[in-house]
């Protein structure tokens, strides 16, 4: 039995106070202390891990100032606090061991909107692409870009005066910022814009301190202005962090306070809002995708394509790309970066042309092709060939890898992973080419692996070195690295951070200013925050303090890490390979991952942060003196003597006593086993794998809940259920049986068995079966044109006209279709954790189907989630002894039999020309992540039988399973719901929209009182 889990960091009795202070002030937003949620923002996207003591989620700009004037009374003084957004940051920017203010839950609205005059004003937690998603119908967007930009938010674009693709042309964060409303550490707010320089000293109407820091910085920065100006890199990435050089315009007439803020880290102000310059979207785009067989190749011959006024030139190495081909990313690209088997792409300059006039575009991609095609021909500069493509969604699918790259390097085999630390150095772009060779010079000394990828057109390269932290030498190696590479970028006239802002890097920034300049900066952060408290250890220290910044070798997620066992690591690999990328915080509503994230706006309830939980879950156990063994479901059994403990410690839980493993079974209890975050996730960290075992050690130790019993047991009593659904279904539908179900078990909206029964629907349809022994004894023409279908519980037994449906699909179709008997698959005994039941279910089933795989007749399951389980979790749990049966969804069957001339012209003869419809389709999540052809594949069926089939881009349904009929998930059931199905169902004919899960028809018509037919039976339908 495991431990119990109390030894966690407490609260500071100070910060409790200021916590129980800040409530009674109405404070309007979030509050969260508890170990969890200091936990799930102790890490960005970098490779450090600071605990905060608390974080604040504000609502408005006025709960800032609560934040901050209750923080100036006496008593909390010594506090501090740190600014966050999106915490993308790769180098520890928005963490510390202080108060968090997270900006990014509730301060994500988008204010107002001047189309005329091209700018919008925004809260500091919109994301970059919901802001240019909420723009796009008014023909406008917000230029800067990073791949990030689904996640990270303009508070923290602002805050690092972030840049990425395109930046050549559209220039930095701080480039298109008009205007901010910050508040100061002492309450003020400050509204900073463009003012003329005249008027700074005189005229500029502000609060006092505010108008102490104009007049005194422009006096600064005007004696101080030639040496600025000399001083400084003469960089398109020029100087993050108190921007001296640009609080001027070129003629100096104008004074931008702002420019002062843009890059600052949080270190000066909360910036709170934003006004911003918005462009117009180009009209017309195309990409010229040129391959060549090796990296330095392409990066040697990007500076041509430079000069050939390309807005943008993006580069990627072998390693990115051949990750990339393993991803589920590379199947909507692999047409648009096409390559023969004996000449891969090892280097690939992705390069753009945009604007408004066509024929000019057509012109400077005519003029770029010609020069290709000219060094194709004389066999120079190792280019393979090149694609163009010119229509917006191959575009942005090429694009998307790209930004997937950064997150694809963290799932390279091994313990080392590339990491970021000297992954945004700058160098004028002249030199970039010259710069890498020496950088990978370097790198190669140490025989590291390592990715490259990158703006070179600005002279940024994205280099990320594989190193295993957990290895104490390892870490020297890192701070070596990155000391030579710091000298590197001086030696080259260059930057050691390009875009990502500085970070714990701070300390080397005395290297890139003259110690006059250096003096100018700290006298900035004096002027601003004189006591240190915001962000402290970050780009500067106050003049006069004796603060010192954070170091390159700060606390990091490796030394927690490291204290857990190498076989404990092995055993949850999913969560210890999380690397923080935070693609699971993808605003998109309709995107998959992650649906109890996207509701909650809770990062406990994210991928991420239940990697984070398991985490610090294996390290606690490990320094509880638990060994490996323990931790292995293989090697462990809930054992019956054990129930008297268990009773115990769960009344003791009942009754309040703390256990960190309550906490990681509140996330986990969020999680709908959806799996998108095995599939979309760069790092596939499969949370309900992770999830299953935790749940298995939990219960080694507290009693489960009565209805994770009744749930593993379904598939057991539902055929004896089945055989009188009527009686059953009238007990399920008394009210009297409703209210004790939900008080006492605590589930709701139980689904009915059908009614007829399956058997007897099948025989309304003529069908007669086969025992397994009279098949095996049929010859090979006997069995031509037979198909086994695999029954799942959920449409045997309560969905059962779909199988009757497909049964008499493919007897239409003029196959004979064999119902194998049915045997129970598992998977719900999986998602409760009962992993050695499961074990053993998953076991007795695959050597039934391995038996039945020898007749070489295709298997199909009706229900893609419980046949994408054959493939999935009976792998993980039987390993080799799984064996090698298949069992096809029913769209990859019809497919493959669509493929051959005679069927497709039996369907065409069939399907009469007269009864063609437009169809949608809302695939079920599980079956888009794991099988993203699955669409296109229901098309290609739908074609042939002469219909038009939309797909519809969509998240979860939010029933997932048994997910949404338990009371506790009920409102996060429905909200995810609404969200994304609930708003693509508005407007649409029932009659014509389709799901391929179970659950997922469940839940429509649970919420929409329609019920939508799977596609197999809208077939039929044509067909009929």
């Amino acid at each position: 039995m495991l431990p119990r889990l109390s030894n966690v960091p407490q609260l500071n009795n100070v910060v409790s106070d200021y916590l129980s202070e800040l409530q009674k002030q109405h404070f309007e937003g979030d509050i969260a202390s508890n170990y969890a949620d200091r936990l799930s923002l102790a890490t960005d996207n970098s490779v450090y891990q600071q605990l905060p003591q608390a974080i604040l989620f504000p609502k408005s700009v006025a709960d800032v100032v609560r934040i901050t004037k209750l923080a100036n009374q006496e008593k909390y003084l010594h506090l501090t606090f740190t600014p966050r957004g999106g915490g993308t940051g790769t180098n520890g920017q928005s963490i510390n061991n202080n108060i968090i203010v997270d900006l990014s839950r509730h301060m994500t609205g988008i204010l107002e909107l001047n189309i005329e005059k091209r700018w919008v004003r925004v809260q500091a937690g919109v994301v970059k692409d919901q802001l240019n998603q909420f723009l796009k119908p008014h023909g406008l967007f917000f230029a800067p870009e990073l791949s990030t930009s689904n996640r990270a938010t303009l508070g923290g674009m602002i805050n690092t005066d972030a840049s990425g693709q395109g930046s050549l042309q559209y220039g930095k964060t701080s480039d298109h910022v008009l205007a901010l409303r910050s508040v100061l550490m002492n309450g003020e707010i400050l509204d900073t814009s463009a003012v003329k320089s005249d008027d700074v000293l005189e005229n500029y109407p502000l609060a006092e301190n505010g108008k102490t820091l104009h007049q005194t910085i422009f006096q600064r920065c005007k004696e101080k202005r030639a040496s600025i100006i000399q001083d400084l890199p003469q960089l398109n990435r020029f100087l993050t962090g108190y921007d001296l050089k640009n609080v001027f315009n070129n003629d100096e007439s104008e004074f931008n306070l702002t420019r002062i803020l843009t890059g600052s880290e949080g270190s000066l102000a909360f910036i709170c809002e934003a006004k911003l310059n918005l462009l117009p979207i180009p009209k017309y785009r195309t990409l010229i995708n040129v391959k060549y067989s090796s990296f330095d190749a392409a990066l040697r011959n990007a500076p041509f394509m430079v000069k050939a006024n390309a807005l943008s030139v993006e580069t990627v190495d072998s390693k990115v790309l051949n990750l990339a081909k393993q991803d589920i990313i590379w199947h909507s690209v692999k047409e648009l970066l096409t390559e023969e088997e004996q000449n891969p792409i090892l280097g690939l300059n992705i390069v753009e042309y945009a604007g408004n006039n066509q024929a000019k575009i057509d012109s400077q991609v005519t003029a770029l092709c010609q020069q290709l095609d000219e060094k194709i021909a004389q066999g120079k500069d190792h280019i393979i060939g090149y694609q163009l493509c010119s229509d917006l969604p191959s575009i942005e699918r090429i694009y998307a890898m790209r930004k997937k790259a950064v997150g694809l390097l963290g799932n390279a085999k091994g313990a080392a992973k590339p990491i970021p630390f000297v992954e945004d150095t700058c160098v004028p772009p002249e030199h970039l080419a010259d710069y890498i060779a020496e950088f990978r010079a370097l790198l190669d000394s140490h025989n590291l692996q390592y990715g490259m990828f990158g703006h070179v057109d600005a002279g940024v390269l994205h280099v990320r070195p594989a190193l295993d932290l957990c290895d104490k030498e390892q870490v020297k190696l890192f701070k070596q690295i990155s000391d030579e590479v710091a000298e590197l970028t001086v030696k080259y006239g260059g930057l050691l951070w390009g875009e990502h802002g500085k970070g714990v890097r701070s300390h080397y920034g005395e290297k890139f200013f003259t110690p006059e300049l250096w003096q100018e900066l700290r006298y900035v952060k004096f002027l601003f925050d004189p006591n240190n408290r915001l962000n402290p250890g970050k780009i500067c220290t106050p003049l006069n303090s004796d603060a010192e910044l954070y170091s390159i070798l700060s606390p990091m997620r490796a030394d927690n890490d490291r204290q857990i066992p190498i076989q404990m690591r092995d055993e949850f690999k999913g969560a210890m390979n999380c690397n923080g990328n935070g693609l699971c915080f993808n605003f998109d509503e309709h995107s998959i991952m992650c649906p109890s994230m996207k509701v909650s706006k809770n990062r406990v309830f994210s991928p991420k942060g239940r990697a984070a939980m398991v985490r610090e879950w294996l390290r606690l156990m490990a320094n509880e003196n638990v060994s490996p063994d323990q931790l292995d479901f293989h090697k462990t059994q809930v054992k019956l003597t054990a129930l008297v403990e268990r009773f115990r410690n769960s009344v003791q839980k009942w009754r309040g006593e703390y256990d960190f493993s309550h906490e990681v079974k509140a996330a986990m209890d969020t999680c709908l086993a959806c799996k998108a975050c095995a599939s979309q996730c760069p790092i596939k960290i499969d949370v309900p794998s992770f999830r299953a075992k935790f749940f298995h050690f939990y219960h080694s130790r507290y009693l489960r809940p009565v209805k994770d019993h009744i749930v593993a047991n379904l598939e057991v009593a539902a055929p004896y259920m089945a055989k009188k659904p009527a009686l059953f279904n009238y007990f399920t539908k008394l009210k009297v049986t409703q209210s004790l179900v939900e008080k006492t078990l605590g589930m709701t909206d139980l689904p009915l068995l059908s009614e007829p029964n399956l058997q007897q629907q099948l025989v309304e349809i003529g069908y007669q079966g086969k025992k397994l022994e009279e098949l095996e004894g049929l010859s090979a023409t006997e069995k031509a044109n037979m198909l086994f279908i695999v029954q799942d519980p959920y449409t045997s037994y309560y969905d059962a006209k779909v199988v009757r449906d497909f049964v008499a699909l493919t007897q239409k179709l003029g196959f004979s279709p064999i119902l194998l008997p049915f045997k129970p698959n598992g998977k719900a005994m999986h998602i409760k954790g009962f992993l050695a039941r499961f074990s053993k279910t998953a076991k007795t089933q695959a050597e039934f189907l391995n038996r039945v795989a020898k007749l070489n007749v295709p298997l199909v399951g009706v229900d893609s989630a419980i046949v994408l389980s054959y493939r999935d979790e009976y792998k993980e749990a039987l390993g080799d002894s799984r064996g090698d049966f298949h069992v096809l969804t029913a769209h990859e069957w019809l497919t493959n039999q669509l493929e051959s001339s005679t069927l497709q012209s039996a369907v065409k003869n069939i399907a009469k020309s007269d009864r063609t419809f437009e169809w949608h389709l809302f695939p079920h999540c599980t079956e888009s992540t794991f099988m993203p052809n699955s669409p296109k594949e229901w098309q290609y069926i739908f074609a042939q039988f002469g219909q038009t089939l939309n797909v519809e881009k969509v998240g979860c349904c939010g029933m997932a399973g048994v997910f949404g009929h338990e009371v506790q998930n009920q409102t996060m059931s429905k909200d995810i719901y609404d969200v994304s199905w609930g708003k693509k169902l508005q407007g649409k004919d029932p009659n014509h929209c389709l799901a391929t899960g179970y659950s997922c028809r469940s839940q429509v018509k649970r919420y929409e009182k329609a019920i939508l037919k799977h596609p197999v039976q809208a077939l039929l339908e044509i067909l009929n």
